[in-house]
């Protein structure tokens, strides 16, 4: 018996005692499944669970998480039965929903086992009888029922179970979940381990939850334990997608494409696809006609009849992997072309480096100069192999990210009173009350739910978000962005003819935006022309401005995003943007619904195309403006016009220099390589300085177009050009009139340039696939690593059909490997 009442104390305060960090002595006492390397952190390092570490966590964030699981069960229904596109994707909705139930139910069983008591009911059904006895005088105690070791232990079974479930339907979501319970879930799998070794589902759960020192994932972390649990269940992608993830952050990005791979051919065997469920009016089958208004009931998909989204989470990942792999490859394929000595960087003959001599004899000649064109033609070769491989696995990653998009659709008509039904069936939910039947719609086609049909006139028009990004796009789609000014009176109302019909509308998923950004690097590193480029980059701008994520996420931010953003600065928009990337992705303005419920006259909407309410009074920049993009680009703009008026008090310029400061800071705390004090005071500093330095360089371009367009007009041939603003980071100077002797565009970008390769000396702020990508964009010559060959011959031979054989194969070979 003492030894029994030890043991139970024993594990009772294992389960109150956080697990302990990672040491020589606590590895003894871990199972044999959970062991990692030993690492010897610092006094001050943090330790967490190692499930924090997950990228696009900030993307998951929203109402969910807050939202009873029965709303947001009705949510998930109201947006699966409305008509196509969906507002948000219904694999992840469906997916939030179980992951929101399973957490929850993991929760109650993981405190009552951490406790050792009943249920809540049973509790207060014992508390109850044990005071109604005590007040009739019977003497009875009111002892609350305690559960035994066994049974604590299989309700940490069914806990662990559970866990394992969520964090196979979606990883990333189930982290941010269990982020916001308690804490009790993060040590329920290792006191399973504790009696259970060999337990997959503990073992798996436990990966995530385990304690590591922060930001030392990957050395912090051993590939074993997902290699046995994958070994016990081979058939099971999620866990391919699990040790893919720790791949990425090992660098070991072959073995990352490798199990990404495996994954979907294992989803494609053992999943069968969904499909949605025939409607009542494709079964043939009428409902009877009755007086009042009908309306169709929900479909209510069983929970295995529900989409999975695995197989959207495997092609975003493979496709994020392969754009690593293209970029890694850039440094290689842009090392300096051999010398006309036969020397290359890095690889020069032995003889040239050490300065000997050269032979005089005709022997030794003739094999030195065989040495150096030897090294010549391997230095040629791999540069050659590089810039291939740049090229094919850019082509792997724009594969990839189109299969991801076609799974999501985009309509640039959807009418006016589909959107209002569901923001109505919205707040119903939200208020817990039910949808009244009065409230009805016409059903478009391809929709779940039929409609009467009568009143629909022209079709509604639905792409997939891979159609628009075709070689010929839909021709039919409203122009974007659009020059015209609306010029909208609050007091004059528009005339009814102008009232909003249709709207504007897409199907949302987290990562979409990531995915989105993330085609244009691949663009950029295909080398799609100027053109071709600029349609692409206006179509990612028409649908990010109409992502929201409502009524269940919130808006995060982007580090495809974040790296365009550096190429185009990089670049000085050599694409030529009409406007900032921040004005053409701004939120698109909402429809307005007709105020129908009190059986007023429609409110008046604004033009479907026209700019929101606040931007209204310009149009769209001139394609000068873009220059700076960035997300300090206004408060560069603010302080600019404090100091170049020169009319800025000392009170306004600080405000602006403080709100330059903010923005550091924000985007200093966002950086994933910022870890300790050192690192974020230069991040912030470095960042101070580049919006300094570009209100300086946006000032003097503008100055110089002002200059001009000034002597165009005066027609003055000989008047000197005014003093510019100079200065240590100006790229203006005074120059002699005339154009030719003038500071040209050309020039200024190319101090742009150098000044935005200057900004890494201190601190990077841009991240390393920035940086290589912005490279590959102003150095690589024209159709690199094309199987024509790369230089200005390339260009001549661009028209000819035919390929040649090496990079055919190559390439061949690459699409059977990636849809093995």
């Amino acid at each position: 018996m003492p030894k029994k009442k030890n043991a139970v104390a024993k594990e009772e305060g294992a389960s109150a005692s956080p697990s302990p960090p990672l040491s020589a002595t606590s590895e003894a006492k871990k199972p044999a499944k959970a062991k990692t390397p030993p690492l010897q952190p610092s006094s001050s390092a943090l330790i967490i669970c190692r499930n924090k570490h997950w990228r696009y966590i900030s993307a998951f964030h929203g109402p969910w998480l807050q939202l009873p699981p029965e709303i947001l069960e009705n949510l998930a229904n109201a947006n699966y039965n409305t008509p196509r596109p969906r507002p948000i994707d219904p694999a992840v909705f469906f997916d939030l929903v179980k992951i929101r139930r399973l957490v929850d139910d993991a929760t109650n069983l993981a405190v009552r086992a951490a406790t050792g008591v009943a249920s809540t009911y049973q509790q207060m059904n014992t508390s109850s009888a044990a005071h109604h006895a005590a007040a009739l005088g019977l003497g009875i105690q009111g002892a609350q029922t305690k559960l035994s070791r066994e049974r604590k232990h299989r309700m940490r079974e069914q806990a662990t179970q559970k866990l394992s479930k969520a964090y196979h339907l979606d990883e990333i979501a189930t982290s941010v979940a269990i982020m916001q319970g308690t804490s009790t879930l993060e040590e329920v799998a290792s006191l399973v381990l504790q009696r259970s070794a060999q337990d997959p589902d503990a073992n798996y759960v436990h990966f995530f939850h385990e304690k590591i020192p922060s930001r030392h994932l990957a050395e912090c972390t051993s590939l074993d334990v997902l290699d046995e649990v994958i070994a016990a269940r081979p058939t099971e992608g999620e866990l391919l997608r699990t040790r893919a993830t720790v791949r990425v952050f090992k660098e070991d990005f072959k073995g990352a494409v490798a199990d990404l791979t495996e994954a979907l051919r294992v989803h494609r065997l053992y999943r069968q696809p969904h499909t949605e469920p025939k409607s009542v009016m494709q079964d043939g089958k009428l409902y009877e006609k009755l007086d009042a208004p009908r309306r169709f009931e929900d479909i209510v998909l069983k929970e295995e009849d529900q989409p999975s989204s695995l197989e959207i989470q495997l092609l975003f990942q493979r496709a994020g992997v392969y754009l690593t792999l293209a970029s890694q490859h850039v440094e290689a394929s842009l090392a300096d072309q051999v010398s006309p000595t036969g020397e290359a960087e890095g690889l020069g003959s032995p003889a040239v480096a050490n300065g000997e001599k050269q032979c005089t004899k005709g022997s030794e000649a003739e094999a030195a100069e065989s040495e150096e064109t030897k090294t010549h033609t391997e230095a040629e070769k791999r540069v050659t192999e590089a810039r291939k491989l740049v090229r094919l696995n850019a082509k792997r990653a724009l594969r990839d990210y189109m299969a991801y998009l076609s799974h999501f659709e985009y309509s640039p008509d959807l009418p006016v009173p589909v959107a209002e039904e569901f923001s109505r069936r919205v707040n119903y939910a939200a208020h817990g009350v039910r949808t009244p039947r009065s409230h009805t719609y016409t059903g478009k086609p391809g929709s779940p739910v039929p409609g009467d049909g009568a009143e629909s006139g022209t079709p509604q028009r639905i792409y997939a978000l891979s159609e628009l990004f075709a070689a010929s796009p839909p021709s039919d789609l409203p122009p974007y962005p659009s020059t015209e000014v609306a010029l909208v009176r609050p007091q004059q109302p528009p005339p009814p003819t102008f009232a909003q019909t249709t709207t504007e509308t897409l199907t949302y998923h987290p990562l979409l935006a990531d995915a989105l950004h993330a085609v244009l690097l691949c663009h950029c590193l295909i080398q799609t022309s100027a053109k071709e480029l600029l349609r692409h980059a206006y179509m990612v701008a028409r649908l990010a401005r109409l992502a929201d994520g409502y009524p269940v996420f919130q808006a995060s931010r982007s580090p495809a995003r974040a790296d365009w953003l550096e190429v185009l600065r990089a670049g000085d928009n050599w694409i030529q943007l009409t406007g900032t990337w921040e004005y053409l992705c701004a939120p698109a303005p909402l429809p307005i619904f007709p105020s129908s419920s009190n059986g007023g006259s429609p409110a008046p909407a604004a033009l479907s195309h026209s700019p929101s309410p606040s931007k209204q009074l310009k149009a769209l920049p001139a394609p000068g403006q873009g220059a700076i993009t960035g997300a300090d680009a206004d408060a560069a703009r603010g302080l600019a016009r404090v100091e170049a008026n020169g009319r800025g008090t000392v009170e306004s310029e600080e405000h602006w220099r403080e709100l330059i400061r903010h923005q550091a800071v924000i985007d200093a705390l966002s950086d994933d390589r910022v870890g300790d004090e050192a690192s974020f005071q230069r991040a912030v500093k470095a960042r101070q300085l580049r919006a300094e330095r570009d209100y300086r360089l946006d000032v003097a371009a503008h100055e110089l177009d002002a200059q001009i367009t000034r002597r165009q007009i005066e027609g003055s041939a000989t008047a000197e050009s005014p003093k510019l603003i100079t200065g240590p980071d100006s790229p203006v100077s005074e120059a002699p009139n005339g154009s030719e002797s003038a500071t040209t565009s050309k020039e200024l970008a190319t101090t742009a340039h150098r000044r935005w390769a200057a900004d890494d000396k201190d601190y990077p702020i841009s991240s390393e696939r920035a940086t290589a990508i912005a490279r590959w964009v102003m150095e690589a010559p024209p159709n690199a690593g094309s199987s024509g060959g790369g230089g200005e011959g390339a260009r001549k031979r661009k028209k000819k059909p035919t390929r040649k054989a090496p990079g055919g194969s190559l390439q061949a070979a690459g699409e059977v490997e990636a849809d093995a």
